[in-house]
């Protein structure tokens, strides 16, 4: 594992601004998972460090780029149909740079075909390639011909990218990049590589000068965060991670996204238990609540492991609440094997889920999988299993009428003069109250539940 530090292109940016009167605009778009919208945020703080404003707006933009996700079909769809939809745009600004980066363009396929059916976008490069922008751009303006670069896996972590991050409180940190685990059904591992930690030096340095700037929230992020560590020359886990970051001092809380129950430890279980920084949450995917299916998955664990888990947290961490991943009609699903999801459900007693319908990635073991499941088949198990589930999170979220929590407010709540937040637990929460409190913990005294959100009064 090579690591770099990001330098400023002084050449790139001469380039840039000779090339154009007034400084230039670009107009970023994230699409998919938290790692994405960090991405971008970096892509965002490279370009303003060679010279770009930004903009809301794609049709005020000298530059466009969209930083994709290749997850699920409906997400590639999306873009496609975004990509198509500035064709008119081009045509009146052919000075404008139309650019498509991220998990979309480590696909060789999706590069083909827009290398074949889009001819204006002007750039193309993968999820590794966000400190060579610079390099890009200054080729594309001096050349005036397109870099629609191909897929390719770059075994390199670059540091101190700059950063324009969203929020002034909340911040993502990525700790890893890429996965090993090779679900059947994922193509993660195809398109952002293999796995590779940061340094646990690099990731401290980072949530210091976080914890300094004031930010209250901070969420680690990684494919699999319970494999951290994997090829350092430290001997260190995510536990040994986790216990490193809150021995700094401040007032501020962590979370972490996600964890894969093979590699999930009473260990990390442990130290959720014994560390007040840490969220007592925990995201940990199931995906479905059957062994069939899940050696069909290629996930490496058993439901009764994976309750074992969730017992084991029970026990050592008092009040803590679950969510997880679940896929409805993978290939070969019969109805026993459902049940078997919903018995799960109702045995964990989630507080929520992220649902999905199977989506075919090509290039997976599973797209080549038969399936005989119908699509109504799988909408109306779908159905049922947001029923069920609908069911738990409502009655959890009502027993916690009554009691006063700890907020941290985040934004705006949906009534005019309300505010939300998230409790420790991940609950949501509304509440009426002024907007000068955002971004602060505030204690609120819970009132009422309206379906899966909280209400309550500020206490002041």
């Amino acid at each position: 594992m090579e690591y770099i530090t990001y330098e400023h292109n002084a050449e790139a940016a001469d380039i840039i601004s000779r090339y154009y009167d007034t400084p230039p605009l670009a107009y970023v778009h994230s699409y998919g998972c938290q790692q994405n919208v960090n991405d971008g945020e970096r892509i965002k703080g490279v370009l303003v460090d060679i010279g770009y404003g930004l903009c809301d707006k794609p049709e005020d933009a000298d530059l466009i780029l969209f930083n994709t996700c290749a997850v699920r079909e409906h997400a590639e769809q999306r873009v496609f149909g975004n990509v198509g939809a500035l064709k008119g745009l081009k045509e009146k600004k052919p000075g404008l740079i139309i650019g498509l980066c991220g998990c979309m363009a480590n696909q060789k396929h999706v590069v083909e075909k827009l290398r074949q059916s889009y001819p204006y976008v002007d750039l193309v490069f993968g999820v590794d390639g966000i400190d060579t922008l610079p390099g890009l751009i200054a080729r594309k303006l001096e050349k005036h011909k397109r870099i629609l670069l191909e897929p390719a896996q770059r075994p390199v972590i670059v540091e101190n990218l700059p950063i324009r991050r969203e929020s002034e409180f909340r911040a993502w940190l990525p700790i890893m990049y890429g996965c090993d685990n090779f679900c059947t059904y994922c193509i993660v591992p195809y398109v952002r590589g293999r796995e590779k930690s940061r340094r646990p030096g690099d990731i401290l340095a980072e949530f210091r000068g976080l914890i300094a700037a004031g930010y209250k929230e901070i969420t680690l992020l990684g494919q699999n965060v319970n494999s951290y560590g994997k090829g350092l020359e430290e001997s260190i886990d995510f536990a040994d991670l986790l216990n490193l970051l809150c021995s700094v001092p401040g007032d501020y809380q962590i979370r972490f996204m996600t964890s894969h129950p093979k590699d999930a430890s009473h260990k990390l279980i442990d130290t959720i238990a014994a560390q007040p920084h840490l969220c007592k949450h925990l995201h940990l995917p199931v995906q479905c609540g059957s062994d069939r299916l899940l050696a069909r998955m290629n996930r490496h664990y058993t439901v009764e492991h994976y309750l074992e888990l969730i017992e084991y947290a029970r026990a050592r961490v008092p009040g803590i609440t679950f969510s997880s991943d679940i896929i409805v009609g993978f290939p070969g699903e019969t109805e026993e094997d459902f049940q078997g999801t919903l018995d799960l459900v109702r045995k964990v007693g989630y507080m929520q889920l992220f649902t999905f319908i199977y989506s075919k990635r090509e290039g997976t073991p599973a797209a080549t999988y038969p399936d005989a499941t119908t699509r109504q088949e799988k909408t109306d198990r779908m159905s049922r299993l947001l029923a069920v589930q609908d069911e738990i999170a409502m009655g959890l979220v009502r027993a916690q009428v009554g009691q006063t929590v700890r907020v941290l407010v985040e934004g705006y709540g949906r009534l005019e003069g309300t505010l939300s937040g998230r409790l420790d637990n991940n609950l949501t929460l509304e509440f009426p109250a002024d907007a000068s409190l955002m971004g602060q913990y505030v204690m609120v005294h819970l009132t009422d539940a309206r379906a899966t959100v909280l209400l309550g009064e500020w206490m002041p």
